[in-house]
């Protein structure tokens, strides 16, 4: 009862970060205090940390290195501004973006289970070669797709957009290396703070459940976890189907925050990939709530260094390297699991005398 109790205190204190963080924000909003490059930055944080969190399910908590996420945050975003681009005057912005979102969280999931069934029999660098090709194959394939629709209904093309061959009034949704333009904006940073609550409802919730501690069990021993019965292949999937799921999630907030949707690789190349990766291992592999500090802090610091102008990327990678030597130290890890030691052995002996 007593772990139970402390588990939950541990999610109500991410949780509670969270809306704390909201309000602070809302109360600079209303204040007029908080400048535009900040305002435009709120959406992007919560891409992020979406982001973040679903990396660190597959790299924390499963135990695989991929780095193909940016593949299925593209996915999810080209399907769900899809979707809108063709829903824009038949449906409420509400129930449209609503819609999208499922759109888009289920594309990538399905992205996710086609991909992790051959895939994830491997391991370590292979699976992370792999992962990485599919991201690269996923965005050249965007940038080659021309979509059209007409009275006569979907053309598709991989030459031009003249190739379509539409009729009069017909209309180019998906043009090829200029992407999507006019998605609707309906990304928010209000919105984005609940799919953040969302996706850590269902991760922690994922993490201290039965499925959670099989998977966490396939992580630290494969061989002991398949002798006793557990299906790996079954929960080796299941956690990459969700962490897919949640990047088509930030895909399709990302999306709905731009006018023009583009498969470049500055946003959905093997950068981002890496750069997601660096949120997780910074914030802690298998820590959430370090993942999520980690994307917020390292998405502020070139902004708030920019005047700085020459010296805020060096400063930026001083940084990295700080947190780098501090989390992953000899000292520090030994600092841990003393800590964490002294606690157990308080608990065993608060037990004894009682």
């Amino acid at each position: 009862m007593k772990s139970l109790n402390k588990t939950t205190k541990s999610n109500l204190i991410t949780y509670a970060l969270v809306i704390l963080t909201y309000i602070i924000v809302q109360i600079f909003l209303a204040t007029g205090s908080m400048s535009s490059l900040m305002k435009g930055l709120l959406v992007p944080l919560c891409i992020y940390v979406i982001l973040a969190i679903s990396l660190n399910l597959t790299v924390g908590i499963l135990g695989e290195l991929s780095l193909g996420h940016a593949g299925f945050m593209c996915v999810g975003a080209f399907s769900s501004a899809f979707f809108s681009k063709l829903t824009a005057d038949a449906l409420p912005s509400g129930l449209r973006f609503f819609l999208a979102l499922l759109i888009g969280a289920a594309v990538a999931a399905l992205f996710g289970m086609l991909v992790g069934i051959p895939v994830l029999r491997l391991k370590g660098d292979y699976l992370a070669i792999v992962t990485l090709a599919f991201g690269e194959i996923i965005k050249n394939l965007v940038n080659v797709l021309y979509v059209g629709i007409d009275e006569n209904g979907m053309h598709f093309s991989t030459k031009d957009s003249i190739s379509l061959g539409l009729q009069p009034g017909g209309k180019t949704i998906i043009n090829g290396a200029q992407g999507i333009t006019g998605t609707p904006n309906d990304s928010t940073f209000t919105i984005g703070v609940i799919l953040i609550l969302v996706a850590l409802v269902i991760i922690l919730n994922l993490i201290h459940s039965r499925d959670g501690r099989a998977i966490m069990a396939i992580r630290d021993n494969r061989i002991a976890a398949e002798s006793i019965g557990i299906n790996i292949t079954k929960y080796k999937l299941m956690a990459f189907t969700i962490s897919a799921a949640l990047a088509g999630v930030a895909g399709v907030l990302y999306a709905h925050n731009l006018s023009t949707l583009t498969a470049l690789p500055k946003n959905f190349g093997y950068n981002m990939s890496i750069m997601i990766l660096v949120f997780v291992v910074l914030g802690g592999i298998g820590n959430i709530r370090g993942s999520m500090i980690a994307a917020v802090v390292l998405t502020l610091l070139p902004e708030l260094l920019r005047g700085l102008n020459d010296y805020r990327m060096l400063i930026y990678a001083i940084v990295l390297i700080v947190m780098m030597l501090f989390n992953w130290s000899p000292k520090a890890i030994a600092f841990k699991e003393r800590y964490s030691l002294k606690q157990l052995l308080a608990k065993k002996s608060a037990k004894e005398v009682k």
